[in-house]
């Protein structure tokens, strides 16, 4: 006997199929469009179900953001993937046991100082790892810059030690400060141009750089042209979020996860509805703080997932969620929300609410609940 949403504990991590398959298409057509392949990043769902959609949907490997993501993916049938963090020294032997196995692994680097160590370890072992070199594309996070006199030096001692240069690849992170396509555009370009560029000078000095990797959700779904790119990762389009949502590239009912919270008690005079969904559930993340539109903990909604106007998951404590509503809205909230009643809550960051729980509770059309396990850890 199949559990619905009336019956599941809570609270739970529900995911509407059918919008993940709408998410899931959405992005492999543009990919297609634009004539490159899709090497979805996994770290979102890190579950086997989702990303065999994807996979059945047309990308071609995996990204990820640990070496246990690898590992799982492998174990499953996944060959080609790419461990999208700079390699600390310490995993190497963790990589290569991978790599002894069958498994098609790329690691990345960023400094001349990274990229000896994996040529120290990989002439030590016999063994030619295939590498990617990070481009800072933004100025966001990690990465080389394309003018940096060090890029043509990791390419080198990479190279010249006997590595397999795979290309470049860069994540134009700041695209999660934007909120308008043209933006987003300009961004895409820019994400673009400077990860061919880099391809190109490492070219010019005579070494291979076939692969030029690029990608957000937000640059991916912005981009008008992709010339000279061979791959694009993206990760959280699988479920988006309302982080998103700010950004400009989902609206609500095109997110697919959300948090099953059960209606636990009231504070009438203060305006509040009292859930089982603390931060716990939700995560800490308040990713939409800093955005045009703040949803505090999560945007509520009913127990069929539309939303409802005027009410967020206004303050979190470990195990309670605390709904507040806009005070002309006037409502008889005792009424309206019982004890015992169910909502669901839309989060900020998908990732990190999805985080917070063992496995998801897949919902199809028809309103039955199936169970998916999720991976965790490192």
């Amino acid at each position: 006997m199949f559990a619905t949403l009336e019956t599941l504990e809570t609270p739970a991590a529900i995911l509407d199929e059918a919008r993940m398959q709408r998410n899931i298409l959405r992005m492999q057509g543009r990919m297609d469009t634009l004539g490159v392949r899709l090497r979805p990043h996994i770290k979102t769902s890190k579950c086997l179900q989702v990303i065999e959609a994807q996979m059945a949907a047309g990308a071609l490997g995996v990204t990820v953001s640990t070496l246990k993501e690898a590992e799982y993916c492998f174990a499953n049938g996944i060959a080609d993937v790419l461990y999208a963090v700079a390699m600390a020294p310490g995993k190497l032997p963790q990589a290569l046991a991978l790599k002894r196995q069958g498994c098609r692994l790329g690691i990345i680097t960023d400094s001349v100082s990274g990229a000896q160590a994996i040529v120290d370890f990989g002439q030590k072992h016999d063994e030619h790892f295939e590498v990617w070199i990070e481009i800072d594309s933004d100025g966001h996070r990690s990465g080389l810059k394309v003018n940096d006199p060090a890029l043509l030096q990791v390419a080198q001692v990479l190279y010249g030690g006997g590595m397999q240069l795979v290309g470049v690849m860069t994540h134009a992170g700041s695209s999660y400060e934007m909120h308008s396509l043209q933006a987003l555009q300009a961004l895409a370009e820019q994400e673009r141009f400077t990860c061919v560029a880099a391809a190109q000078a490492i070219r010019a000095a005579g070494l291979p750089c076939p692969q030029v990797s690029v990608g957000s959700t937000p640059t991916a779904l912005s981009a008008l042209n992709l010339e000279g790119v061979t791959e694009v990762r993206a990760g959280v389009y699988v479920f988006f979020d309302l982080v998103m949502h700010n950004i400009g590239v989902c609206q609500p009912e095109e997110m697919a996860l959300s948090v099953l919270t059960t209606i636990i008690g009231h504070q009438v005079e203060k305006g509040w509805v009292i859930t089982d969904s603390g931060w716990m559930a939700m995560s800490r993340d308040r990713g939409t703080q800093k955005q045009n539109r703040d949803f505090a903990y999560g945007q509520v909604c009913t127990i069929e997932g539309d939303c409802i106007q005027g009410a967020l998951l206004g303050g979190v404590n470990q195990e309670h969620g605390i709904i507040t509503f806009e005070p002309e809205l006037g409502l008889d909230l005792a009424a309206l929300f019982p004890i015992g009643s169910r909502l669901r809550i839309l989060p900020n960051h998908a990732c990190a609410t999805g985080a917070q729980f063992p496995h998801y509770h897949a919902c199809d059309t028809s309103g039955q609940v199936r169970t998916w396990s999720r991976l965790n850890g490192w």
